[in-house]
């Protein structure tokens, strides 16, 4: 467990992450990272974008139906 310390940073609020919670996100400065609300009041930080699944679920079904004209245009 990590215990955070509710900081001021300007008119807001912030966390300071420690070295080895940076290093285990893989994550760094300026990068984003996501906090999803999860069930029973509890919360997950990720580096992963949630919204990224859905993006790639339809990349894949526009790959599949012009399956054809992409792999012409890949000649």
């Amino acid at each position: 467990m990590v215990v955070l310390k509710v900081r001021k940073v300007g008119n807001s609020l912030g966390l300071v992450l420690p070295k080895e919670v940076v290093s285990h996100l893989r994550t760094g400065e300026g990068q984003d990272v996501f906090l999803l609300e999860g069930p029973d009041n509890t919360y997950r930080l990720t580096p992963f974008d949630p919204a990224f699944g859905k993006k790639l679920v339809k990349a894949e079904e526009i790959m599949a139906r012009y399956r054809n004209t992409l792999r012409a245009l890949a000649e």
